[in-house]
This record gives C-alpha cells, structure tokens and sequence, in this order.
C-alpha cells in the first residue's frame, strides 16, 4: 500500500498578489494577505496529520517506518487503562508490553551497510567498576585496533532508555553506534548504568538518582584511571534519556566541584522538560514540537507516563538534576562546551531549542543544529536506511571529541 503524501499548501513561485515595480516591497504587496496563507507545520496545522504524510520527513526514511507502522499515529490501547491518578506500579505493568514491542523493533531492524567490513579494525571488552553503595556497574569498551599507544580522544556513551524499556550497551543499535565511533580513532565507554548488580533480593528503584548516581560514579572512576584508560579526554555522550542524563551529569558536576573532569558534553534529542502533561496551549507556546511532532515515532502521553516513572517524587518535577531546563543560569555558568544535537521531526525539538539558548545565555561554549526531515534519534536507530544520517551523526561526536 502506497503511503499518501502530504503537498505544501502554498506554492511561493505564483502570486496573484499585484506588484507596483521589481521590487517586492513595492506598494502593491499585501503582507497581511501572504501571513494569513502560512499554514503551521504538522500537527499543529491537522490534528490528522501523520508522520507519512508530513512534506517535512527525510523520503529515505519513509519505506522503513511504513513497514513497521511507524508512519502514523497509532491509538495507544495500553494507555486508556491509564490516568492522572495511576499509581507507578499500574503504570509499571501497562507500558510493560509496550516497552518489550520497542525493544524487540530495535533489536530487529536491518543496520549493516556494504563497506563495513573495511572499516578501521576495533576491539571491544567488559569492565567492570566499582558503583555508588558497594555495588557495580559495567562499561563497554570499543576502540581501534592501532599501532601508536597515544592517548586517544574518549567518549563515556550512556544509551537511551526509560524506566522499563532499556536499550542496554549489548543492544545492536548501540553496539553499532559505539563502534561507528570506534572507527573515528575514539575510545568509547557505553555505561550499563540502568542495570548494575544490586545486591540478591534488592529492589530495583527509579532512573532518578539511580541513573545518575551511576553515571557520576563512572565518570570519577574514568577521570581517576584516564592513564589506563589511554583517554586524552573524557566526553559524556547520549541520545534522549541517555541525553538527558548527560546533561544533568554535568550540572551536578558544577554543583559538586568537580567539572574539570568533564571535558564536553554532547547530547543528541534529550528528555529536558517533563512538560508532557500540560495543557495544549502551554504545549504550543513554549514547546510547540510537543504538539507539531506528537505520534511520529514518539508518542507525548506515553512520554508522561515514563516521566513519572523517571522521577516518581513530585519534588523532582521541576528538579534541574532530574529535567535540566529548570537550571538556574547560575547552575549553567562554567558548564564545559555543550552540543546540543536535534530532529526537526521529533517532540523533544522545541525543549532542546530552549535549552541551548539558555546555555548560551550563560556563557557556555554551547552549539546545536537540527538534523532536517529526521524523525527522533534516527540517525542511531535507522542506520540501514538512512546511511548518510548515521555518518554525519558520527562524524559531528567524534569532531567534538578530538576539539575539546
């Protein structure tokens, strides 16, 4: 079946509109008129609207997502179970199933390309670290097979995820992608930190501190060991709640006193606001994507539910280690360099757009850029189809890396 469309509802190459001379300007323009023709882009234009009939998508990107019935919005009958006043454990078992559907589509998806067997050799290994609380944690090492023994720009990588539906490192999206960056001449150290070995019959809790605790754990490890690591440097790196707890990493890192052991952070569509239960008008106003890009791939109410599953507490909602758009301007200041990587057609666009500004405003080394027609972290997950997105994905962390 052939997936419809959607055409650009103004064609800017004819106007009807008078011209007084070759100026444009000239008297006879109307701009009221050309404004009142603009059309708001995807769902903010149609509540119809899909990601398959959105002019926006990358067309490579079209073929892979109808097949697996990502190219529209579907209705989520798991959530209906579910509302406002949900406890985390009805929550838990509702998105359980939806979660393994996830992790089971990453898992399934083709992402070989013809040359990768003449790709720069690398070589991978487990290692295991001492965690916060007498626990551990795992780190995934890929790095190139070289000669020299110089120290080597390093990458910490923290996979995406939510509370249940975990890519771990073994993931073959992610050991794809850290060996993508292998072959740049990286170290990369993919963090288990969702994961670690508890102690037998320990409950386990939330993302929020755990994830983080972890993650800061592994970075004091990392900086202590950097000799036997061979890390010239040490670059936090992940992609939406791995992104997310990049970032807050960083923040907790100027806290605490110890930002010097971090020397960039790159984060690609990150989790920022846990603004997924407002109302629409607030939605439109100051995160429109949340609206525009809702159902295409990412589906916002499911987004709120694993937020509350993320950080469970209610003192948390607007905790700036937990969601770092709440960040004091004084909490950013003296923050390392910052990238800040987006979709153009994922929900977390806007917030990612709102918080490099605020970056920026406080003085960080901060850039970002939009990745045009890609739908949420397609570039990690889409490598098959999408070739081109995945190389210049790998080539903007690896440049950054070598930089700083």
């Amino acid at each position: 079946m052939t997936t419809k469309r959607r055409k650009p509802d103004q064609d800017y190459s004819s106007t009807s509109t008078p011209q007084s001379g070759p100026s444009s300007g000239g008297e006879g323009t109307d701009p009221i008129g050309s404004i009142a023709s603009y059309s708001p882009l995807g769902r903010l234009d149609s509540v119809r609207m899909t990601l398959g009939q959105d002019p926006r998508l990358d067309a490579r990107l079209l073929g892979v997502l109808t097949k697996y019935g990502l190219d529209r919005k579907r209705t989520k009958r798991h959530l209906s179970t579910l509302s406002s006043d949900s406890s985390p454990e009805d929550i838990q078992r509702c998105l359980k199933d939806m979660d393994h559907d996830i992790v089971a589509l990453c898992s399934h998806l083709p992402n070989a390309l013809p040359n990768d067997d003449l790709e720069l050799e690398t070589e991978t290994r487990i290692l295991t670290i001492p965690g916060p609380d007498s626990r551990t944690i795992d780190l995934y090492i890929y790095q190139p097979v070289l000669q020299g023994r110089a120290p080597l720009p390093t990458i910490l990588h923290c996979p995406g995820t939510n509370t249940l539906a975990h890519l771990p490192p073994t993931n073959k999206i992610y050991t794809r992608w850290c060996r993508s960056l292998a072959t740049q001449g990286l170290i990369v150290l993919s963090l288990d930190y969702h994961h670690h070995h508890h102690h037998q019959n320990e409950p386990h809790t939330s993302v929020f501190p755990e994830g983080l605790n972890n993650l800061c754990a592994a970075i004091h490890y990392i900086h202590s060991h950097r000799a036997e690591f061979n890390a010239r440097n040490l670059v936090l790196q992940g992609d939406s709640l791995g992104g997310t707890l990049v970032l807050s990493a960083a923040i907790r890192a100027k806290r605490e006193g110890w930002a010097n052991k971090i020397d960039g952070v790159y984060a690609h569509s990150p989790m920022l606001s846990n603004a997924y239960t407002w109302t629409e008008e607030r939605k439109a106003r100051v995160f429109p994507s949340l609206i525009e890009c809702d159902g295409y791939v990412v589906d916002v109410e499911y987004m709120s539910y694993a937020a509350r599953l993320y950080s469970p507490q209610s003192a948390d909602a607007v905790n700036a280690l937990a969601w770092p758009h709440y960040a004091s301007r004084e909490s950013l200041t003296g923050l390392p360099p910052h990238v800040i990587s987006l979709d153009e057609l994922s929900p977390l666009r806007s917030e990612g757009e709102v918080y490099l500004r605020k970056l920026v405003q406080a003085g960080v080394q901060a850039t970002g850029h939009v990745t045009l027609g890609a739908v949420h972290v397609a570039s990690v997950v889409f490598r098959q189809a999408a070739p081109a997105l995945h190389r210049a994905a790998v080539r903007g962390v690896a440049g950054f890396a070598k930089q700083v």
